[in-house]
């Protein structure tokens, strides 16, 4: 028995299709929800979305959103999602470092709050793509 999975940005349809289980980053903790789950709606804070297929398990980086599950279908609202394989390593490092850059130095408080979020949205990208490198080593 599957559930179907959409993850929607404002750009994109990210993913679209059945599978086994979906485990998301609620804002009170990770959720998974497998068929025929009990109907709900979270908020989802930024995380590592991670969803298996049969055997094959796939890693997403999402910054937020919004989760809605029905008994035959999830539907993630995310504002922005990203498939491990798609993390550009290096950007991320790049933009880690200019975020840390700027919060070394004096800036706003509003400032300061956008370099943190660019912060912590690298890291979240760098450590989903590490586990899906530390993970295809594995094989």
């Amino acid at each position: 028995m599957t559930i179907r999975l959409d993850i929607v940005t404002a750009e994109q349809l990210v993913f679209s299709d059945d599978v086994d289980i979906v485990v998301a980053p609620g804002i009170d903790g990770e959720l998974a929800v497998l068929p025929r789950h009990a109907p709900l709606m979270t908020m989802l804070q930024p995380g590592e979305l991670r969803l298996r297929k049969g055997g094959e398990e796939t890693l997403m980086a999402i910054t937020g959103g919004f989760l809605e599950v029905r008994p035959d279908r999830v539907t993630v609202l995310a504002d922005a999602a990203e498939r491990a394989e798609d993390i550009d390593a290096a950007r991320a490092e790049e933009a880690k470092r200019r975020a840390e850059e700027r919060l070394s130095g004096k800036v706003s408080e509003a400032d300061a709050a956008r370099a943190e979020a660019a912060l912590r949205r690298s890291l979240l990208r760098l450590r989903v793509a590490e586990k899906r490198r530390r993970r295809r080593s594995e094989l």
